[in-house]
């Protein structure tokens, strides 16, 4: 029997409603004779909203402090989830990162997974129970609750995956994969059917916010794929994995910054697409600060701001 680690977002466990939505797609894969193990994050703005009601409190609250408040967030989500589970006629058990042996170390608020012990997962999985653990925390050698930071959630439904050497780790959200370019600002984008994880990493080095780096770093390590799926429909998402697709340009990416970068393996050795991006550049009259070429990606810095429509025309040289 196989075993899968689900992970759902904020905006997919926002409310009631999204939550069945979310039990339903749980009850599809286990009665597939799947062993399941979900990881969930806060519900909406829950986090953000916890920060602010912080700081209306200390200007600079204690880290420690905003660990145990933070990692309230997620066990609300596992509770819930559990609770409509259980009524719906599975069977499921809610574990916080302690519970479920997520060992780091010392950092507060932006702690690191040095170790989880599964011994408490595998035996609620042998009672063919679905297992739903609390994302963005673990607990520390003095017993202290910590947590992982942005995209820690990820970060743990990932190492999960990997102590359990689990088939695949899905990565749900209210995107359904990753796409050539911002689909909310670029029209005409595709989405990928697959990447490796070193392009994955490019672009989340470069803004993409679908995956956390730290996230990809662990799936790479241990050769855990990940599908990146939207809760909201059933189409097919991206599969990130160890296998590269030689000379072949992915997406292109605009941080916040003035920089754009286009990412793909072998894209240094695509002299006519290097040379389109520069006319583009050219015939705009932009100015470039700095211009880096490798294996992987082109970065370019500006001195002002990119705008969409550039972004479109470099877009339409990628796609073509």
């Amino acid at each position: 029997m196989d075993t899968i680690v689900l992970k759902f977002g904020g905006s997919s466990v926002a409310d009631n409603n999204k939550l069945k939505l979310v039990a339903e797609k749980i009850i599809n894969l286990y009665n597939k004779e799947n062993n399941i193990v979900v990881v969930v994050s806060a519900q909406g703005k829950t986090t953000d909203k916890l920060i602010k009601e912080a700081k209306e409190l200390a200007e600079i609250p204690k880290d420690r402090e905003m660990d145990v408040l933070l990692s309230t967030g997620e066990q609300i989500t596992i509770a819930k989830l559990s609770i409509l589970l259980n009524e719906m006629g599975y069977k499921a058990i809610s574990l916080t990162g302690w519970q479920a042996g997520i060992y780091t170390n010392n950092t507060n608020l932006n702690a690191l997974v040095e170790h989880i012990d599964v011994s408490r997962i595998i035996k609620e999985l042998e009672k063919r129970k679905i297992v739903i653990i609390a994302g963005f925390q673990g607990f520390n050698e003095k017993m202290d609750i910590t947590t992982f930071g942005r995209g820690g959630s990820d970060t743990t439904a990932v190492a999960i995956a990997a102590a359990l050497k689990a088939k695949n780790c899905y990565i749900f959200s209210d995107v359904d994969g990753v796409y050539t370019a911002d689909p909310n600002k670029i029209p005409n984008t595709q989405k990928l059917p697959a990447l490796s994880y070193d392009e994955m990493l490019e672009l989340s080095s470069e803004g993409a916010k679908v995956l956390h780096g730290r996230c990809i770093e662990i799936a790479e390590k241990y050769k855990i794929p990940i599908i990146t799926k939207s809760t909201f429909n059933n189409k097919a998402g991206t599969v990130i994995s160890d296998i590269i697709e030689e000379n072949t340009v992915k997406s292109i990416v605009k941080k916040e910054i003035s920089r754009i970068s286009v990412v793909g393996t072998g894209i240094i050795r695509n002299t006519n697409l290097i040379s389109d991006i520069l006319k583009i550049i050219a015939d705009n009259k932009l100015e470039m600060l700095e211009l880096n070429v490798s294996e992987s990606k082109i970065s370019i810095d500006f001195k002002t701001d990119v705008s969409e429509n550039i972004l479109q025309q470099i877009h339409e040289k990628i796609t073509n």
